[in-house]
Parts: structure tokens; sequence; C-alpha cells
């Protein structure tokens, strides 16, 4: 007689904090991770009493590490966190890790490309080269585990093309594409990211930090 069949058991879902409140990233984040059921992701809008730490550091790998063992320690989760930015060689790196902030603390995506664009008016199309840069951590309650990095080069146009998208996006092509990320599909611009690039990266750390 045959013994009934049984269901592989289910493995539990793991939790993760994106410790971000751009919903443009944690919607970029949740895109990239649908694939992966296992995982259920919240982000700092699930937790309104908590006060992020000052993005004190001067690289993206500083802050990025910064934000996600302070989150972790606060939360007593496991958290995710990112820095990421804008680099153009060409004016000594800026805007760099101040990408988000570059015309003020509280300025507009539109602000920001704006004082780029004004940083640039005097540079050649050959010195219009630029690259994101995104830096992923990953840390538990006891501290960080795990910190990759990105990148995807392309040139900057002289005015904004594409509503999509979100800081620098209508400004930035990549290499090898004809679209800005603003008029990319989201899914496409998910598949080239740099933000896709170092998630392909912690993706394989994190299986392993949770199959042991």
């Amino acid at each position: 007689m045959r013994s009934p069949s049984r269901s592989s058991p289910q493995l539990p879902s793991i939790e993760l904090v994106i410790a971000s409140t751009n919903m443009h990233k944690v919607r970029e984040f949740r895109s990239i991770f649908k694939p992966f059921s296992r995982f259920d992701l919240l982000s700092l809008s699930d937790f309104p009493d908590y006060i992020p730490p000052e993005e004190t550091e001067n690289t993206f790998e500083g802050n990025a590490i910064l934000k996600a063992v302070h989150a972790a320690k606060h939360l007593n989760r496991w958290v995710l966190a990112d820095d990421s930015g804008l680099v153009v060689p060409a004016i000594s790196g800026a805007p760099g890790v101040f990408s988000a902030r570059y015309a003020g603390s509280d300025a507009t995506d539109l602000e920001n490309r704006k004082k780029l664009l004004d940083e640039m008016q005097h540079l050649l199309d050959e010195d219009r080269q630029a690259f994101y840069e995104c830096s992923i951590a990953i840390a538990s309650p006891d501290g960080l585990k795990k910190n990759v990095k990105g990148t995807c080069e392309g040139i900057l146009l002289t005015q904004d093309r594409g509503s999509g998208g979100f800081g620098y996006d209508p400004l930035f092509i990549k290499h090898g594409y004809n679209k800005t990320f603003a008029e990319l599909e989201e899914s496409v611009k998910n598949r080239i990211s740099h933000r896709r690039k170092a998630l392909d990266k912690i993706l394989l750390s994190i299986e392993s930090l949770f199959s042991a």
C-alpha cells in the first residue's frame, strides 16, 4: 500500500527592515526581492518612533554600515541599509554622498538636478561621464554581517528626459542604452541598476546567513 504523500515543510519567512522612508527606494527593493517570497520586507515607515542617525560618514559604505547597525540595534531586528548616489569625476566626485541633499537639506530632486546642471555647464560632452554607486549593508542586533557595493556607469544629459525614477534618473543614461533611467520601464531599470548589482551580491550572503 502506498504511503500518503507529504508536502515539503514550508520554510519560515524572514523579516528584513529596509532602513529607509524613501518609498521610491523601498519599492525598488521590494520589486527586486519579489522572486524571493521567503522575505517579508518592512521599511522605517513601519517604525514611526525610530529616529535614524545623521549620515556623518564620507563614503557610501560608511553611511550604509552606520544606518544598518544603528537600526538593527534599536529595532532589535535584521536590517538592510543602503547609501547610494551619483558620482561625477569631472567635478571632484560630486554630488557623491550629498546626492540627496546637494542643493540643501530639504532640497527636492528637481533642485538637486538644477544645481548639478549648473555645476556641469562648462563641461564638454566627454567630461559628462558619471556613475551611480550603491553600498548595501546587512546587520543583526549583534552587529554588521556583510557590506557590498554595486556601480552603474553612464553619461549625463544637459536637461531632464522622462518622468519615471527619482533623484538624478532623468539625466542619467547607462552606457549601451539610449534612454534615461527615468524613461526606462521600472522592470528594466531594476535589472541593470547599481542597487540591483549590490543586491545580487548581498542576496547570496543573506541566504547563507539564514541557512546557517
